[in-house]
């Protein structure tokens, strides 16, 4: 009599596969997920800081050529008052900074300086009047976030710089 035996793989062994390849899977699909919403992160912080770094250099350029500063009692740190190069009063403002449900931005008079793809969430301008060896000087804080993304994607960003006035 030949005795004959059947190889296979029982129900147990079949499940330990399973559960080891399902283990594996979820452990590759996080990975995968973590690093894409890495680079959504990256290119969000780099919207954010062009638009703030834009804001701010035109912000720059235009104080550092200010004939004067037209009001410096630091009452109103969401906007400053100056006079341009060819005498005319104009200013820089933060606009719907904090308010709920709105975008905030940094504007020259009615004009946006930041895009709606950025919320400025935090804008702050503090002045200090010069005395007879040195010029005036405005202190500029600006934080933003990218308006669209949301969790761990959104970016937070904040710049600050003190210009000082010409004198000529």
């Amino acid at each position: 009599m030949i005795k004959k035996t059947e190889a296979g793989l029982s129900l147990l062994e079949i499940l330990v596969v399973v559960s080891i390849f399902a283990v594996l899977g979820i452990l590759i699909t996080r990975s995968v997920l973590s690093t894409l919403g890495g680079g959504k992160k990256s290119e969000s912080l780099i919207r954010v800081r062009e638009n703030l770094n834009y804001s701010m250099g035109v912000i720059e350029r235009q104080l550092r050529n200010a004939n004067a500063i037209t009001d410096c009692s630091n009452t109103n740190t969401a906007a400053i008052n100056y006079l341009d190069q060819e005498g005319a009063t104009t200013s820089f403002s933060c606009v719907n900074v904090g308010a709920a449900g709105k975008v905030g931005y940094v504007a020259s008079e009615s004009a946006k300086l930041t895009n709606d793809t950025v919320n400025v969430t935090g804008c702050s301008f503090t002045c200090k009047l010069g005395t007879a060896g040195t010029p005036s000087s405005v202190k500029i804080n600006l934080q933003g976030s990218d308006a669209s993304a949301t969790g761990v994607e959104n970016a937070v960003v904040t710049t600050s710089t003190e210009v000082f006035l010409r004198n000529y």
